[in-house]
């Protein structure tokens, strides 16, 4: 039988693709010849998973446009939120819930990104 195999993208409008490009690529680094494009994980080990998450409001997302939000697995999330406010990138949070530490910025067309350092495999 046929099946899903994974996430192949995330498609939305904005208002400057290539502003939005430059910005990726030189804010967090990932550019591709489409777009910003990476491998999903590069974590070896207890399945490293994309998730489809559903939820019944946008309180989750805010202060991002859109309903929408974009979880971008990373290997230190403490690093990156240095390197990001070395850029002068504002970080909305920053916690660390044990199965994994978060972190979140707003790209510059308002939507928001969720940094994801996974800390234990989950059950």
């Amino acid at each position: 039988m046929a099946k899903v195999t994974g996430l192949g993208g995330v498609f939305y409008v904005v208002k400057d693709p290539a502003a939005t490009r430059a910005w990726y690529r030189e804010t967090l680094g990932i550019d591709g010849e489409y777009g910003p494009q990476l491998d999903w994980s590069e974590e070896t080990g207890d399945k490293p998973y994309s998730l489809i998450s559903h939820f019944a409001d946008d309180e989750y997302v805010k202060p991002g446009r859109g309903g929408f939000m974009i979880n971008l697995r990373v290997d230190n999330v403490d690093g990156m939120v240095e390197h990001l406010k070395a850029k002068g990138i504002d970080i909305l949070g920053h916690v660390d819930e044990g199965y994994g530490k978060f972190a979140w910025l707003l790209d510059p067309d308002g939507i928001k990104i969720e940094l994801w350092q996974q800390v234990e495999a989950p059950e």
